[in-house]
């Protein structure tokens, strides 16, 4: 008898082990290459910068590739660039900026770049990602869309606004999916975007409807700058630009570049390049986000040499995107 009751508890354990192990589902890491504001066309070296990332993308075998906006133009002097990008075998996912709408409509933009609207949502694996479309303008009565630089005609502070619609689709996109969620937009939802605390409210909301943290961490680019920081328990992560600063007054480039350069690049005078492109290869599990960025040098004078701070505002003045992990938690 005892014999009996010692097989049968045996297999048993043998059993329920086994069914442990069939319902636990693999944790498989996705991987991407993450980039912002090229301005591929507008800087030297530019073709150089996008080669650099695919072949980064393409030697980390990463799932996807990413840019955050301010990439290139649609015309054929700029297929150089779409051709080096579309040279990357997997998938490819743009967000898009405010300088990719100073020469066109946004209809026009989408589908030059083969995006299926100006914010959309994707799966990959155990993750749910949400890029969005800051590019609206404040007239102080109404929100409208960047179209051919209409915008340029307000003051800064009318600009980066999520209009009704897209806020109204992302609180059911973000309900609708189980999955941990990562946001890309080009102005950043903490600080740029001059409704971002409404943008932010509704993160949270879904965060506390869901029961756990489901929205864990939003890159964006524009401010061409690199920090990482928390707003109630949501990560948020700028990441540099590819290739340069802007300062918006003189920096001395006349000792940084020679003078057809300057002639041909004219935002070279207000800017302050690196010396090789900025870019991050990203690691996501369960546990977080494992964020590998490239480290660079400006090309001289330097931000010192000029007579700049730390900062441009409230944006750090640097040249690098700093390794970090943001644990996303339960």
């Amino acid at each position: 008898m005892n014999y009996f009751k010692l097989t049968y508890w045996c297999v048993t354990v043998v059993l329920l082990g086994m069914m442990a192990t069939s319902c636990t589902k693999k944790e498989t890491p996705v991987r991407f290459a993450i980039a912002s504001d090229f301005h591929a066309p507008d800087v030297p070296g530019g073709k150089e910068r996008v080669e650099t990332f695919i072949k980064a993308a393409q030697d980390e075998n990463v799932d996807f590739i990413i840019e955050l906006g301010d990439f290139c133009r649609l015309d054929s002097t700029n297929q150089v660039y779409w051709d080096i990008w579309n040279s990357f075998e997997g998938e490819k996912y743009h967000v898009i900026g405010n300088h990719d709408l100073d020469r066109y409509s946004v209809d026009e933009y989408v589908k030059g770049i083969h995006i299926p609207h100006r914010y959309y949502s994707f799966d990959k694996e155990g993750f749910h990602f949400v890029v969005l479309d800051g590019n609206n303008y404040s007239d102080c009565k109404e929100i409208h869309h960047y179209d051919h630089a209409n915008y340029g005609k307000y003051p800064l502070s009318n600009h980066s606004y999520l209009d009704k619609e897209q806020k109204d689709w992302l609180a059911k996109d973000l309900a609708a999916t189980k999955l941990k969620t990562i946001l890309f937009s080009h102005q950043s939802l903490d600080s740029e975007l001059k409704n971002g605390a409404e943008v932010r409210a509704i993160l949270e909301k879904e965060n506390e409807r869901a029961g756990f943290k489901k929205v864990v961490l939003a890159f964006s680019g524009h401010n061409h700058s690199n920090y990482t920081k928390e707003i109630n328990g949501i990560q948020y992560m700028q990441i540099n630009s590819a290739s340069y600063v802007w300062i918006g007054k003189p920096t001395m480039t006349e000792k940084r570049f020679p003078e057809e350069i300057n002639k041909k690049y004219s935002l070279m005078a207000y800017s302050m390049m690196f010396d090789k492109p900025l870019y991050a290869i990203v690691t996501l599990t369960g546990e977080g986000a494992d964020v590998k960025g490239v480290k660079a040098n400006f090309i001289p004078p330097t931000p010192k040499e000029v007579g700049l701070g730390d900062s441009i505002g409230v944006y750090p003045l640097v040249s690098v995107i700093e390794d970090t992990f943001v644990k996303f938690g339960d």
